[in-house]
Order: C-alpha cells, then sequence, then structure tokens
C-alpha cells in the first residue's frame, strides 16, 4: 500500500475498531494490525463459533456491553465463502451475506457507527474484456455472488455512510490457493504424487494478500477526514497485476524456490464444478489507487506472505524455505 501519512488522531484517544469474521483471513490480519498500532483500539473480533452474524438478535450485546465504549468503526470481514457450498447452500448464503450485514448496517446506522462491509468480484458476470470499475452493472452467475451483490445493495441502503469494499483472490493465514500449490508441490518433490502439476489457465483476476488489504482498511479508518478518501459507497482494493490461476500457480513456486516441479495449464472445464467461475473478474482499482490506497504488485505481496508471520506450516518440513522466500526472483 502507499505509505502517505496518516490523518489518525495524534495525542487524542485511539480510534475503535470492531472486527466481524476474526478468525478469517482477513480477519486475522485486521486483528494483528490492530493490535500493533497505536492509534487503534480492538473494540470486539468475535469468531463464528461466537457470533452468527446472521443472528441479528446478537448484535447488540457486542454493540452495548456494560463498561465498554462503542467503537467508531466496524469492519464486516465475515461471509459464507464456500462458493460451490452455497449453491446447496442458498438460504444460509443469503443469510450471512446479505441478511445479517443488512442487520448490522441498519443497527449500527442508528448508533453513528460506520461500517465496512467486505465483498467480492464474483458480483460481476466474469465476462468482460477490462477491470471492472465500481459502476459497472453487476450480474452474478453463482448463489455466492447473488447473495454478496445483495448484501452490497442492502449495506448501501440500511447505512447512508457504509463503504463496501470489493476485493479477489484473497490469500493469508490459514488454507487457501497458496497453500494447495505448495501442498500439491511438495507431495511431488517427496515422490508422493507423480504427474504436473494442473491449474487453471483460462480464468483471470487479481491476488490479493490479506494483510495488505488489512492494512488498506484501517488507513481508511485513519483518515477519515481526508478529502480523497472514500467513505461511502463502493471501492475496489486488491494487489496490483492481473494473471491467470495458472501463472500465479508458476509464481509460487518461483518465489518458494520450488520452480523444478513440473506444472501444465488446463481449461477450466478440466475441473467442472457446481457453481461456475468467472473467466475475467479483473477488477479496477483505479479509484482506491487515487486516494493514495494502490496496493502492492501481487508477486510482492506473495514473498511478504511467505517469509512473514502467516508463511504456510507446510514450508517448515521445507529445509531451506526462508532462503528460498526471502525476496521474490
Amino acid at each position: 500500500m502507499s505509505r502517505t501519512a496518516s490523518a489518525g488522531r495524534s495525542g487524542a484517544d485511539p480510534r475503535r475498531i470492531g472486527v466481524l469474521g476474526a478468525g478469517g483471513q482477513l480477519g486475522r490480519c485486521l486483528v494483528r494490525a490492530i493490535a500493533a498500532a497505536p492509534d487503534l483500539e480492538l473494540a470486539f473480533a468475535p469468531r463464528h463459533a461466537e457470533l452468527d452474524v446472521a443472528d441479528e438478535s446478537a448484535i447488540a450485546p457486542w454493540l452495548d456491553r456494560p463498561g465498554a465504549a462503542r467503537p467508531d468503526l466496524v469492519v464486516n470481514a465475515a461471509a459464507h465463502t464456500k462458493v460451490d457450498a452455497c449453491e446447496s447452500e442458498r438460504e444460509r448464503a443469503y443469510a450471512v451475506n446479505a441478511l445479517g450485514p443488512a442487520a448490522w448496517a441498519r443497527t449500527l446506522a442508528e448508533r453513528g457507527v460506520r461500517f465496512v462491509h467486505v465483498s467480492t468480484d464474483y458480483v460481476f458476470a466474469g465476462d468482460g474484456g477490462r477491470p471492472y470499475r465500481e459502476d459497472d452493472a453487476t450480474a452474478p452467475r453463482t448463489v455466492y455472488g447473488a447473495s454478496k451483490r445483495a448484501g452490497e445493495v442492502a449495506v448501501l441502503g440500511s447505512h447512508p455512510g457504509a463503504l463496501v469494499i470489493r476485493t479477489s483472490w484473497v490469500f493469508g493465514p490459514g488454507r487457501n490457493f497458496v497453500v494447495a500449490i505448495l501442498d500439491q508441490a511438495l507431495k511431488r518433490v517427496w515422490g508422493e504424487v507423480d504427474g504436473p502439476l494442473r491449474v487453471v489457465d483460462d480464468q483471470r483476476g487479481c491476488p490479493t494478500y490479506a494483510a495488505d488489504l488489512a492494512e488498506a482498511i484501517l488507513e481508511i479508518a485513519r483518515r477519515e477526514a481526508a478529502p480523497t478518501l472514500p467513505r461511502h459507497g463502493l471501492l475496489h482494493l486488491c494487489n496490483a497485476d492481473e494473471t491467470t490461476w495458472f501463472d500465479f500457480a508458476r509464481t509460487i513456486l518461483e518465489v518458494a524456490g520450488l520452480d523444478t516441479v513440473a506444472i501444465e495449464p488446463v481449461p477450466t472445464s478440466a475441473y467442472p464444478t457446481p457453481a461456475p467461475r468467472p473467466a475475467y473478474s479483473v477488477l479496477d482499482c483505479s479509484r482506491a489507487g487515487a486516494a493514495g490506497l494502490a496496493l502492492r504488485p501481487h508477486r510482492e505481496a506473495l514473498a511478504a506472505y511467505l517469509a512473514g508471520p502467516d508463511r504456510p506450516e507446510i514450508l517448515q518440513e521445507l529445509p531451506d524455505a526462508h532462503a528460498a522466500c526471502e525476496s521474490p526472483r
């Protein structure tokens, strides 16, 4: 992210942030970044076991706790993100991705608390030929995408000051595409699996490091008075440089020092799924960039991920993993 100076509350009380979905990739990065920031304070950070975002009756107890000040901002990083499962769990998908966020938006608006809701590239049809802008027409083709789009509309309609951030291809602490590729690559290194890695090469998007996204969201929380900073509406945020899953997989192997592992491009049709994947879901982040919130290239972010605190545990089993991940080639 651009390292412009923060317009925080110098000498004032820390800005209090609540995080929903604290156990997910983005949620964990948000909690860690807030804890490390002297100008921010964690108001609450329930995980799924502690709070079902779809349970409207659970909202007030978190916001109106005796003896605890209300947050200045709540970030909703919770979602039903299992794309294929959403196809058969439609009711649950809409409850978590739309109805729950709408209830939080209404309640926060009533209390004068800002709200940032995280959404997805899946709200678009995925058949475009240029990066999608915030004002482009949406046309989701999956239950996941449709439920997330319904959440966007409901949040913006329920809270006049809400900001909806769309992102894509997130990787961070926990299971994700990067970990899956490393797992399959190391199985081939150890002789447990034969043949090349086969990765889809006809889907284009932008990988996003959860830690970078978290920093950008917290910068938004700090720069409340910045005139160029979007404080409501829609905003696209992802790491720079579009790619395909195949090319991203190849980059993962290179940065991790596993580029001797054979990898083969295949079409989406080689891996049929209940929910169709968008062929093109690149997000145009120029609006965020103009506000000083441009995220670094995804290769740099990947190198930081593989060398940092979120480094996948599987790399610990590779003797020279740390040296290989110090910097991109």
